[in-house]
C-alpha cells in the first residue's frame, strides 16, 4: 500500500492506496484554510499524514495544485488566491523532516493530473484513449491525457495543459469560472457556492443564472479544445461537481456551442463522446498520486 496526500484549497486527505486496483483504505481528512499562515497549513498537512500507519522509509505520493515546482517540491503560489503564505517554501523538505513516519522520498504531481490519471486507470473514463479532466473548486484545474500519459502540448492543449492560463473575453478564465467569480456574480457576501446551488434548486432565478453563466461559458471555451484534441471523454471533479444536476446541463450547452456534443448518457457503451462526473468515492486523485509514487 502506498501512502498518499491530496492537498486542496479547502481540505487535505491522507490515505493508503493499492496502485494495482485503486483500493483506498485508512482515509483521514481535515479542513484546511488556504489563506492561513505557512506553519498552520503545513501543521494540518503533517497532522493529517501522521494519522496513517506507515513504515519508515516509504515513498509518498502528494497531489497538490499549481503553480508548484513538482520536481523540487517548491511552492510557487502567487496571485492565485490560495496558499500564498507557502510561496518559495520547500514543501518536500518540510514533509521529509516533519512527518512522524520519516518518509524515504516524496513525489509531487499536479492535482488535476492525479485526478485524471486516477479516473482513467480505475474510474469513470477507463478505456478511453484520449480524455480530458476538469476540476472545479477554488479555481479550475485541468489535464489532457492520451494513451495513459498526461499531455502538456499538442492540438487543443492549452499552455502547460492549464485551462486557467486561457482567457474568456480577454480576461483570465478564472475571472468567469471559479469560486470567487461565481460569488462575485451572485452578489451576496454571506453566501458560498453550495448556498447558491441550494437556492438554484429551490427555484431562485438569480442563483441559477450565476451558475449557468459560469458553466456555459466554460463549456464554450473548452469545446473547441476537446474537438482539436480528439477527446472521447470529459470527466469533471472538484467540489462543484457534487452539484452535477446543476453543472451538467449548462456545461453541456456550452460544449455544444463550442463544437463538442456529448452523446446521450443513456446510449450504449459504443458512444463516442462521454461527459461524466467524477466517481462517487472521490478517490481518483489519491489513486493518481499512488501511481506517481510507484512510477
Amino acid at each position: 500500500m502506498i501512502p498518499v496526500l491530496e492537498i486542496g484549497g479547502t481540505h487535505v486527505t491522507a490515505a493508503l492506496v493499492d496502485p494495482r486496483d485503486g483500493r483506498v483504505t485508512s482515509r483521514t481528512r481535515e479542513p484546511l484554510d488556504a489563506d492561513g499562515d505557512a506553519e498552520d497549513i503545513l501543521g494540518i498537512v503533517r497532522h493529517c499524514a501522521d494519522g496513517l500507519s506507515v513504515p519508515p522509509g516509504a515513498r509518498w505520493g502528494v497531489a497538490v495544485p499549481g503553480p508548484f515546482d513538482y520536481a523540487r517540491g517548491i511552492a510557487l503560489f502567487k496571485g492565485v488566491g490560495k496558499f500564498e503564505a507557502l510561496y518559495g517554501m520547500d514543501v518536500r523538505a518540510a514533509l521529509l523532516d516533519g512527518l512522524r513516519q520519516c518518509p524515504g522520498d516524496v513525489v509531487f504531481l499536479n492535482d488535476a493530473h492525479a485526478f485524471l490519471t486516477g479516473e482513467w486507470s480505475a474510474g469513470t473514463v477507463r478505456g478511453h484513449r484520449r480524455a480530458v479532466g476538469i476540476t472545479l473548486g477554488t479555481g479550475v484545474g485541468s489535464a489532457f491525457l492520451a494513451d495513459g500519459r498526461i499531455c502538456d502540448h499538442g492540438p487543443g492543449v492549452p499552455p502547460e495543459g492549464r485551462m486557467d492560463l486561457t482567457e474568456i473575453d480577454d480576461r483570465p478564465l478564472e475571472d468567469t469560472v471559479s469560486r470567487r467569480a461565481i460569488l462575485a456574480r451572485y452578489g451576496d457576501p454571506a453566501a458560498d457556492v453550495h448556498d447558491i446551488a441550494e437556492r438554484a434548486r429551490a427555484g431562485e432565478e438569480r442563483a441559477r443564472r450565476a451558475l449557468d453563466d459560469a458553466f456555459t461559458r466554460l463549456g464554450a471555451v473548452l469545446g473547441p479544445r476537446l474537438l482539436a484534441f480528439g477527446a472521447t471523454a470529459l470527466v469533471v471533479g472538484g467540489s462543484m461537481a457534487r452539484s452535477w444536476d446543476l453543472v451538467a446541463p449548462a456545461l453541456s450547452t456550452g460544449l455544444v456551442t463550442g463544437g463538442w456534443t456529448p452523446d446521450d448518457p443513456r446510449a450504449d457503451a459504443r458512444r463516442t463522446r462521454a461527459m461524466k462526473p467524477a466517481g462517487p468515492a472521490g478517490d481518483a486523485a489519491l489513486v493518481g498520486a499512488a501511481r506517481a509514487a510507484v512510477a
